[in-house]
């Protein structure tokens, strides 16, 4: 990367393929980064040495790949909340979007941390959570968390008994963050040709 490519603005969201890496890119963010900084914070000084144990490690692994489908449903349920007031078909824009973030996550070999019949079973869930999204209005960025909070607060590889009333940050980062996530995609999104692409006919 040169320097002057610092300045470039990001480039614009106009397809399925730059929307399916918008979506895999955010979604991984969103599971990694809490994970890691909560961690460090729970470790404190102790942060390095808890990061170099074999254990920990292994324990994040799962930990990050358990994350990600939940991420991608939350990022999902975002980006249709965005198009969706746009847009007269709902129903046409929420099977496309579910074809187009499963098709992200099979882009992914089957970790080695979980196995292929858990690896499934977090597949199922994602097509559970993503069929999940049509059966309530669009929601707000900042309020797509409230369901799923909890879920992602349990695969913090930390122990349990440690944790201690650690669940409204998190549920704060996941809130903060998907409103982050959320005015990148109003900053890039170039509607028509989005929706167009999506099947919107009418776009």
């Amino acid at each position: 990367m040169g320097l002057f490519d610092y300045f470039r603005r990001p480039a614009p969201i106009g397809d399925a393929a730059a929307l399916g890496d918008f979506i895999d890119k955010q979604s991984a963010f969103l599971a990694q980064k809490g994970i890691y900084e909560y961690a460090r914070a729970r470790a404190g000084h102790y942060s390095k040495v808890l990061f170099g144990e074999p254990g920990f490690q292994a324990a994040v692994e799962v930990s990050r790949w358990r994350a990600f489908p939940l991420a991608l449903a939350m990022v999902t349920e975002l980006v249709e909340g965005v198009l969706s007031p746009k847009t007269a078909d709902r129903r046409r824009l929420l099977d496309a979007l579910q074809t187009l973030t499963l098709s992200v996550f099979d882009r992914y070999p089957v970790p080695q941390s979980l196995g292929d019949e858990v690896w499934g079973e977090q597949r199922a869930e994602l097509v559970r959570r993503l069929e999940m999204i049509g059966m309530h209005p669009p929601k707000r960025a900042i309020d797509i968390a409230f369901p799923w909070a909890q879920a992602y607060f349990d695969l913090m590889p930390i122990h349990e008994k440690l944790r201690g009333s650690d669940f409204p940050t998190i549920r704060s980062y996941l809130r903060i963050t998907l409103c982050n996530i959320h005015d990148e995609l109003i900053k890039r999104m170039d509607v028509s040709p989005l929706l167009r692409a999506l099947g919107d006919e009418d776009a």
